[in-house]
């Protein structure tokens, strides 16, 4: 601990970074597969990215201090053309990120100061399967993910505090579309597309004392995925798009909390599974303006939340198909969402101060065909404009 008088010896004592990162041009990253009767795995990493800062600090004190702006466009595409039939498993990972700041500190006292900005510019992701003749035998995992900030911080037995800043003026977007054939195992595909994020995880004995102010300008936050196949035996396709998100976790200490989000643009989601023969299929798409989930395994947590959604929400679910067994369709629209917990079992209390004002129109529509036969189908379609969960419970309920 520093007393008044011993300020400038312990800044001494304490580490500094000042980062300034300004990238003007476009950053573009592309990757073009064409496979024929593949024996093995096929994998794909294809990323694009602005600026990026990562670092440690351990058993010590750090004192961060970050500024990062991205002018240019980032965009990320994939192609993959999978002839006759691919035995392995197809694990692909598509990223679009305009600016990116990980931090970690363990046993240490992370201070950190972070402003992170992209002007008028489009981040994008994208991955194709394309045709309709692929044959998938070991199954496929594929993600595409778009993100104009990212800030995440992990920490264990350590104290963190400071401001993260995030201002996003671009259109984000991630398309995910597969056209196959057959699919004899899992087949998963994901499409995410956020404005801006903020993920913290601290464990041990450990506490947070943070403030966050992210705001949304963009025109439009969109993620789409479209899923295809013949003959499926678990097929999923699942979409996720959200103007503002900050998900915080603590263990250990207290968890001080103040978010202030804004999102003025327009949130689009759409999952789109089809299968003419199928045994599970799940279509899943979720939309939100702001997003908050601030949780403490302690005795304290205090959160004081501000929301402000004037974008419209717009979410959409399908699933076709002819001959098969369970469909399981699920779309989830919400202006502002923010749930806040602590534990029972350590006597935990919760002070909130929450204020949430959503003006955009929020809509969610779930739709299920089944042509021929069918086992059992579960859908469900939620629109809210404002939501607020608090409560105290034991771990593990």
């Amino acid at each position: 601990m520093c007393v008044a008088a011993a300020t400038e010896a312990c800044a001494q004592d304490r580490s500094i970074v000042l980062n300034q990162q300004l990238q003007l041009g476009d950053v573009i990253a592309g990757q073009t597969l064409n496979v024929e009767d593949a024996s093995g795995e096929v994998a794909v990493n294809n990323a694009a990215q602005g600026n990026s800062l990562s670092g440690t600090v351990q058993n010590d004190a750090l004192s961060l201090s970050s500024t990062q702006t991205m002018r240019g466009n980032t965009r990320a595409t994939t192609t993959m053309t999978l002839t006759g039939e691919t035995e392995g498993p197809v694990n692909a990972t598509t990223q679009a990120r305009g600016n990116y700041l990980a931090a970690g500190a363990y046993g240490a006292d992370l201070t950190i100061e972070s402003t992170q900005t992209v002007d008028p510019s489009e981040v994008t992701a994208s991955s194709t399967i394309t045709g309709s003749s692929a044959r998938l035998i070991g199954g496929a995992s594929v993600g595409v993910t778009a993100i104009a900030n990212t800030t995440a911080i992990g920490a264990s037995g350590s104290h963190v505090q400071g401001t993260v800043i995030q201002n996003s003026a671009a259109g984000v977007r991630s398309e995910n579309f597969a056209g196959t054939q057959y699919i004899p195992e899992t087949g998963e595909f994901i499409s995410q597309s956020i404005g801006n994020s903020v993920l913290v995880n601290s464990g041990l004995a450990s506490s947070q004392n943070l403030t966050l102010r992210q705001r949304q300008a963009g025109d439009q936050v969109t993620a789409s995925t479209s899923a295809n196949s013949g003959n499926a035996w678990d097929l999923a396709g699942r979409a996720r798009a959200t103007g503002n998100q900050a998900v915080l976790y603590n263990q250990g200490g207290s968890a001080v909390v103040t978010t202030d989000q804004s999102n003025l643009s327009r949130i689009q989601t759409a999952s789109r599974v089809t299968s003419y023969d199928f045994g599970a299929a799940t279509s899943n798409a979720y939309g939100t303006g702001n997003e908050v989930s601030i949780g403490n395994n302690d005795r304290y947590l205090e959160i004081d939340n501000s929301q402000v959604n004037s974008g419209g929400v717009e979410v959409a679910s399908t699933f076709e198909g002819t001959n098969g067994y369970d469909a399981h369709v699920a779309a989830e629209a919400v202006g502002n969402s923010v749930t806040g917990y602590a534990c029972s079992a350590c006597d935990g209390t919760m002070d909130v101060t929450n204020a949430q004002t959503n003006s955009g129109s929020v809509s969610a529509t779930a739709s299920t065909t089944i042509r021929g036969n069918g086992r059992s189908v579960t859908t469900g379609a939620n629109a809210i404009g404002n939501s607020a969960t608090f409560y105290v419970s034991r771990p593990g309920t």
